[in-house]
């Protein structure tokens, strides 16, 4: 994007009259009133609305993966996606594998690094304590500081098998020397939720917090455990984290009854959910937000600004002069829409999110 480029006639969802973009070199350098910015080159984004660019905090963007794998761009700006973070594809062995394929991708990329040096070469990559390598994890993090951003423990019985939260202990002395946070991927057990919680602190994540499996983190009477509320009081970040097994319509409305929201709202998106579903997309995912009773600037609050602040670039949760394109075009559309979560129960929405295009790293992508 080199040359003057215009976004024409778009909105934010906080109901601002409509207004022009004007970008070049890859920057915002005007914003002015609809339909009065010069310049040939541009789109018109009539009936559309603009935010920040969409974050996705939970992906698998290494395509060679099998299951849990897809290319960067394909659930990234194909779909309106400005940035993606995988989620722990990759241990010390591989992550120089996806900076690799970052550095050859329009959707900006960050990353944490599966504690696990194997990473999702196998989806058991906790069952043996030998695959944790404090010393290569932390070799890894020193030589990309740049993409990672996080370390990650899938801490569940299919993946840690029979070492119940050890590999979440030695986790947490992993983050405590390399100065990250973590990213818990929580679901059946054993171990016990509560033995999970009791290890996250500040601005640690919790992913795959709706999920509708025996070990999930509210009761049989929709109120959240005691260690649910404490883990939020001490900071703790809430994600959702879709998949294939981790949403379910039925805990998302005890949440919301409980006036517990998502921090985040991210897909758990590779190539199996993505074209069969459930997940599909993070404009679907949203969707299914609204469909719940969130409020549009709810909904888009989780996927940009809070996402934002959590990564610690407020740059990319804003619209605003002098900062990098970091853009989402998108639309609501009226009208009855399927949506289905990971216990197969479908539900029918009146209305529905869809991606129209983004700007980021100079390019502007239509959806």
């Amino acid at each position: 994007m080199e040359q003057r480029f215009v976004l024409r006639n778009v909105q934010t969802v906080d109901d601002e009259k409509p207004f022009d973009i004007v970008m070049e070199n890859g920057f915002i350098t005007e914003i002015t009133d609809a339909n009065t910015a010069s310049g040939d080159n541009g789109f018109d984004g009539t009936g559309l609305y603009v935010s920040s660019g969409w974050i996705d905090m939970h992906v698998h963007a290494v395509a060679k993966l099998e299951p849990y794998g897809d290319a960067i761009d394909e659930i990234g700006v194909q779909q309106g996606v400005a940035t993606i973070i995988d989620a722990g594809s990759c241990g010390a062995d591989t992550i120089g594998e996806l900076a690799t394929e970052v550095a050859r991708a329009k959707t900006n990329v960050f990353a944490f690094l599966n504690i696990s040096h194997i990473g999702l070469q196998r989806i058991d990559e906790l069952s043996s304590l030998e695959w944790i390598d404090p010393e290569k994890a932390a070799k890894a993090v020193l030589t990309y500081p740049d993409l990672i951003i996080g370390l990650k423990a899938r801490i569940s019985k299919s993946v840690v098998k029979d070492n119940g939260v050890e590999p979440l202990r030695l986790a947490r002395k992993l983050s405590g020397k390399t100065a990250l946070p973590l990213m818990v991927h929580i679901g059946s057990g054993p171990p016990p939720i509560e033995e999970v919680l009791e290890l996250l602190q500040k601005d640690d994540i919790i992913t795959h917090y709706l999920n509708g499996k025996a070990n999930n983190l509210f009761d049989s009477g929709g109120k959240p455990i005691p260690a649910l509320t404490e883990a939020i009081a001490r900071g703790v970040h809430l994600d959702v984290g879709h998949g294939t097994a981790s949403f379910s319509f039925l805990v998302a409305e005890y949440a919301k009854a409980q006036g517990i929201k998502p921090d985040t709202i991210s897909t758990d998106i590779y190539r199996g959910n993505r074209i069969h579903g459930p997940v599909y997309s993070l404009a679907n995912v949203m969707s299914k937000f609204l469909y719940l009773g969130y409020g549009l600037q709810e909904v888009v609050a989780a996927v940009t600004d809070h996402a934002a602040a959590w990564l610690g670039r407020p740059e990319l949760g804003r619209i605003q002069v002098g900062d990098a394109t970091h853009l989402t075009l998108f639309a609501v559309r009226q009208g009855p829409m399927s949506l289905t979560d990971s216990e197969g129960e479908t539900r029918i929405a009146d209305r529905y999110i869809e991606a129209k295009g983004v700007v980021v790293n100079g390019s502007f992508i239509t959806c």
